[in-house]
Formats: structure tokens, C-alpha cells, sequence
């Protein structure tokens, strides 16, 4: 490792082309550079200056040597940012996992609020599906929760608030055979008819899914984005958040069903590790308990009216 001095000393001659020119840029007198040069090199033993044209420049082992210890010295920086962020509180990094059920686009604002803290914190979002959401806490590959569905599991130290409630509507699209047939629908009534899913994402917790009658034929999507198109297209039926397709059923391109045998609404939840506490988690919490930021997550964005 390089001092800042010797770093210095390096890119200063490897810009200027000359000893003179570098003592120059540092401030420093040309014989003072001259010995700096040579300590260096006899410290590596090692050829680092080609002396031999009208143009000083280094050689390739003294272009390695500025290269890597540029390098260290900014992992040096950022390394001693982190240590520092940490020692205040903050952690080094905070992983995110929403359920696919709710929109990344509400969580922009309050990235951006947080990106406001300067805190350092890295951010990691990523999304499961209904068990899938609460095994990544379970298994660590998240700090923070939210939307999970169905009750907390057994995790420990788990905490866990509520974050409100989602409401569900029937709904096919206007050319599906049970836009027209009479209401209300019995479940037996969708056997014919192939069911849209969001597939469970969890590996090891039982996989759970809604609004499927035993024996269905299924057609299972990577979200509840693609579930709504594939409804709207005509290529399956089942339950959607109803926030989520106001302005489909507005228009027509969806329509609701009403059924038997209705959908409860879903409670969904917020989650964490009582056991890996940090400023940048209290954030977040202290941000999902406010009504408002709840009922915008709840809603959703309105995709389709665009």
C-alpha cells in the first residue's frame, strides 16, 4: 500500500512526462522528487520509471503499481465510511422484501426520503410471494417485510405489526364464457374454466394459494401485474386487489363477478428480527406506521390508467 504522497508522486509523473514538471505540480523541489523516486523503486525493487525518452513515463510495472493502489486506497475510503456508519448506528446494508402483491413504484417516495439521510445504508429490494415472503425473513434473506400475508409464523424473535387490509374483487374479462352467466357464481361453476395464480415463492414453508377450487386447471404467472393482463386477455379467472383494477372495470376490460361464496379480505403485514436492531430499520418501521404511507401501499398505482 501506497502512501497518499507516493500515490502522488505517481500520477503526478505519469501525467507530466517529466521529474521537473512533477516537482512542480506537488510543490516540491526536483531533487526531492528524484530520491522520492528512487526509494520507491528500490522499496519494490523494481523498475517503475522509464527514463530512457525525452518523455518520462512509467513503465508497466509502475503503471500496475498506480492502477491497484488507487484501487486500495478507495476501498480504503469507502471501507472506512462503513466502519464509521456502522459505529453511528446505521447499518451496513438493509434487505427489503415486499410481497408481489404490492407496487415497487409506492415505495419510490420513500426511497427517495430515505436517500435524503445520507446515511450510507445500502438498499436491497427484492419481492416474494404470499409463505415466500416471511421464509426470506425467516431464512435471513431479509431484514424488513412488507405486505406478508397469511399470520406470522413461528420465526424467532420475530416482530411483526399490521399494515391494513386488502379487498378482493372476481373479475374476467368481458369475452370470458362467465361474463354473462348468471350471478351468483358457485365455485363449482369455475371448474371448466382455467384459474390465474401468482405462484408461491416459498421453498420450505407450505405453498399456499387462493381462489382455486380443487381440480382446477391453473395457469401460473411471476406476478400479480401479469395476472391482471392475463385476465384482461381473456386467458384465465380469479381474484384481484381491487385498488388495483378500478379503472379496468371502469372501462370495461374487466369485469366483476359476484360470487357465492365471496373472498375475505387479506390482512397484510409488516415483519422483522427483534434481534438485528439499526437506525436505518427503525426508519423504515417508524415510516410504514403512518396511515397514509400504509393506504398508498394498500392502493397501489393505477398502471392502467395511464
Amino acid at each position: 500500500m501506497l502512501s497518499d504522497d507516493e500515490l502522488a508522486l505517481l500520477q503526478a509523473i505519469q501525467s507530466r512526462g517529466s521529474l521537473s514538471r512533477a516537482a512542480q505540480l506537488l510543490g516540491k523541489a526536483p531533487s526531492t522528487v528524484s530520491h522520492a523516486a528512487r526509494q520507491l523503486e528500490a522499496r519494490f525493487d523494481a523498475l517503475l520509471f522509464d527514463r530512457r525518452r525525452y518523455r518520462m513515463q512509467l513503465t508497466p510495472a509502475g503503471q500496475l503499481l498506480a492502477q491497484e493502489s488507487a484501487r486500495l486506497a478507495q476501498d480504503v475510503s469507502r471501507l472506512t465510511r462503513r466502519v464509521r456508519q456502522v459505529a453511528g448506528g446505521w447499518e451496513d446494508r438493509l434487505w427489503i422484501v415486499t410481497d408481489e402483491i404490492l407496487e415497487f413504484e409506492t415505495l419510490l417516495p420513500v426511497i427517495r426520503a430515505f436517500d435524503a439521510l445520507n446515511s450510507g445504508v445500502l438498499l436491497r429490494v427484492t419481492h416474494e410471494v404470499l409463505n415466500g415472503t416471511w421464509e426470506a425473513l425467516r431464512d435471513g434473506r431479509a431484514d424488513l417485510v412488507i405486505g406478508a400475508t397469511n399470520a406470522p409464523p413461528g420465526i424467532p424473535d420475530l416482530r411483526w405489526t399490521e399494515l391494513g387490509v386488502m379487498d378482493w374483487v372476481f373479475a374476467v374479462s368481458p369475452r370470458h364464457p362467465l361474463a354473462k352467466a348468471s350471478e351468483p357464481l358457485e365455485q363449482d361453476q369455475l371448474l371448466p374454466y382455467r384459474a390465474v395464480v401468482v405462484a408461491d415463492t416459498a421453498r420450505g414453508l407450505d405453498s399456499r394459494s387462493f381462489g382455486v377450487a380443487g381440480g382446477q386447471a391453473t395457469l401460473a404467472v411471476p406476478g400479480m401485474r401479469a395476472k391482471i393482463l392475463a385476465q384482461r386477455e381473456g386467458l384465465g379467472v380469479g381474484w384481484l386487489p381491487r385498488q388495483r383494477v378500478q379503472s379496468l372495470l371502469k372501462r370495461g376490460e374487466l369485469v366483476e363477478r359476484c360470487m357465492a361464496a365471496p373472498r375475505d379480505p387479506n390482512r397484510l403485514y409488516v415483519g422483522w428480527r427483534g434481534s438485528h436492531p439499526g437506525r436505518a430499520l427503525d426508519w423504515w418501521l417508524e415510516q410504514l406506521r403512518q396511515p397514509r404511507l400504509a393506504k398508498k401501499l394498500l392502493q397501489g398505482v393505477d398502471v392502467w390508467n395511464r
